[in-house]
């Protein structure tokens, strides 16, 4: 007698799709694609293709909305180049989820669970209304970048023909909304940035109206416009508004008492061009990237707050990147609790989660811990300095793009290495903050009996 096959088999439990993996795969593969167009001949200004060093670099920097590049933007890339890059930098910024939604919209077609669940977690919201939130997300972005390439373009202008002010307000507004740091004034004095500009109140405001735009976040962006009155918003909103005008003010504050008297940064300016400088670098430090006075030649007071403010970088669900805000306010306040003798946290009437909490503490750990092994890996492989190479690790891992001059001197060691730190800033930390510390705990099958330690 043969044995049949069973007519029915149990069919295997499908297993959930990795949101974390979804978003981290997609980013690399459009590195990975970014790399390859820009290894091309075409986008090279020289005609002759760049390495792949290079390529990798740039393609990593734009995607994960960075702005560290190892050759001026203008003089290495023609205009199909720079076009490539602008590209990376808006889905980089606006987030994949983004550019793949609009396209769905264009093409009329249905959008499953999974993909809205995807696109929720990618811009911070919930599973209510995502695609009417993901259209108001995407008509609000480009608004915003328009009009600011509109201001831009009316400067620019005025030195420059139509086609060439054109390209300088386009790119300009959406790499400042992006909070990708790059530019292309290289024509002027290749690695400038915006040195060249520190003294001019409408475009440098401008930019930095539009990287505290998309440094705020797109909920609050919502609520901000639903609910005109502060004492309606969320405990959320209250404390992004209430941090980042406190960082923005004394940032400001800082460098000017820092470096008011310095030859190389602000001591050569009046003083409505000092407080205008300090505060361009206040904001550019929020990820923004712009270069506003010579990094390099900060006194190292002024390097230590900048270190400190990328650090702290935006708000969660925005095109910003660092440490996160809120997440910044949550360490301040339980170690405030914690010196008063409490357990719990609270702000505004309303009690903060000891989950939250230690999530904050996790990251907050885990970018220092890396930070610092970088800055000691880029010191023993590269002729820099502990102080620059600290300052270019946090600069890479909070998607900030401001380097003290360490840049072209890295080994090829220290280039992959800001490599992976730039992919992990935008990357790694987007999808940690709903990857491990959002999944459901595992249970404990047992427990250790306690100790005591002496602590402190």
């Amino acid at each position: 007698m043969t044995r049949g096959k069973p007519a029915w088999r149990p069919k295997k439990k499908r297993q959930s799709v990795s949101i974390g993996r979804i978003m981290a795969f997609t980013f690399l593969g459009i590195i990975l694609l970014g790399t390859l167009l820009l290894t091309l001949p075409v986008l090279s200004r020289n005609g002759q293709g760049a390495s792949v060093m290079t390529a990798l670099f740039t393609a990593t920097s734009a995607t994960c909305v960075t702005g560290l590049v190892l050759a001026d933007t203008w003089s290495q890339w023609s205009n199909f180049g720079q076009v490539v890059i602008l590209m990376m930098i808006e889905v980089g910024g606006l987030g994949f989820m983004s550019a793949a939604s609009l396209a769905y919209f264009s093409l009329r077609r249905k959008i499953s669970i999974q993909q809205q669940l995807v696109m929720a977690e990618a811009i911070g919201s919930n599973m209510n209304d995502v695609v009417e939130h993901q259209k108001r997300l995407l008509i609000r972005a480009f608004t915003v970048e328009g009009v600011g390439a509109v201001i831009l373009t009316a400067r620019f202008l005025t030195e420059y023909s139509f086609p060439l002010a054109l390209k300088l307000g386009i790119f300009h507004s959406v790499s400042a909304f992006c909070n990708a740091g790059f530019d292309v004034l290289g024509f002027i004095k290749p690695g400038a940035s915006l040195i060249v500009y520190q003294t001019d109140p409408v475009i440098c405001l401008t930019l930095s109206a539009l990287v505290i735009l998309g440094g705020l976040g797109f909920l609050v962006w919502d609520e901000l416009l639903r609910e005109r009155s502060p004492k309606k918003w969320s405990v959320y909103t209250k404390l992004v508004m209430i941090t980042t005008g406190t960082l923005l003010l004394a940032g400001t504050v800082l460098f000017c008492l820092i470096e008011w008297r310095n030859p190389s940064t602000l001591g050569p300016l009046s003083v409505p061009k000092k407080i205008l400088a300090a505060f361009f670098q206040s904001m550019t430090l929020r990820t923004a990237g712009f270069a506003g006075v010579d990094q390099g030649m900060l006194t190292s007071a002024g390097k230590a707050v900048s270190i400190f403010m990328m650090l702290i970088g935006g708000s969660s669900g925005s095109t910003a990147g660092g440490l996160k805000t809120v997440t910044f306010v949550v360490l301040l306040l339980f170690l405030w609790n914690r010196m008063r003798g409490r357990h719990t946290v609270s702000v505004f009437s309303r009690t903060i989660s000891d989950d939250h909490v230690l999530n904050a503490i996790t990251i907050f750990m885990l970018m220092v811990l890396l930070a610092f092994a970088g800055a000691t890996l880029i010191c023993a492989t590269s002729q820099v300095g502990f102080a620059d190479s600290l300052f270019e690790t946090v600069s890479a891992i909070g998607t900030v793009g401001l380097t003290a001059g360490a840049t072209p001197r890295l080994s090829t060691v220290s280039k992959c290495m800001i490599i992976v730190f730039m992919y992990f800033g935008r990357v790694g930390l987007l999808t940690l903050s709903f990857g491990f510390l959002k999944k459901k705990p595992s249970g404990e099958k047992y427990k250790y009996a306690n100790t005591d330690l002496l602590i402190g």
